[in-house]
């Protein structure tokens, strides 16, 4: 695993947020499943219980694709960074609105772009196969 960038980060970054994701509901008690307005994890991430599914679902699949194969590594890196990129982006418009299920503020924003550009990275950029050199 550790000869794979893919693997080692898809463990990584699954683990880091399965535990985030377990920590958050530290902070949302009393807090709605989809409340705009959540509980300070670390005193700056903003999080709702839905937030905190989230993080535990992502991080569960990016630790099963980083313990199963390159390949499962590399798929589950690039889908979770393409959707933390979406996200990044969406939580652009969605602070302070309604819509904001996930109880996003700036701070969840920069992870979240942070996020997507390693996952990306690594998930389309690293593990490629060696090519024969020609002539």
């Amino acid at each position: 695993m550790t000869k794979s960038p893919n693997r080692l980060i898809g463990v990584v970054f699954g683990a880091a947020y399965v535990l985030i994701g377990a920590l958050g509901f530290l902070v949302t008690a009393g807090v709605g499943f989809t409340a705009t307005e959540g509980g300070l994890l670390f005193g700056i991430f903003e999080v709702n219980i839905l937030h905190n599914v989230a993080h535990l679902v992502i991080g569960a699949a990016l630790l099963l694709g980083g313990l199963s194969s390159v390949s499962a590594a590399k798929t589950f890196n690039s889908v979770a960074g393409a959707a933390y990129l979406v996200l990044g982006l969406a939580g652009l418009f969605l602070v302070g609105t309604a819509l904001n299920i996930l109880a996003l503020n700036v701070p969840d924003n920069v992870l979240h772009f942070a996020s997507a550009a390693v996952l990306l990275a690594v998930g389309l950029g690293a593990d490629k196969r060696a090519r024969p050199a020609t002539v």
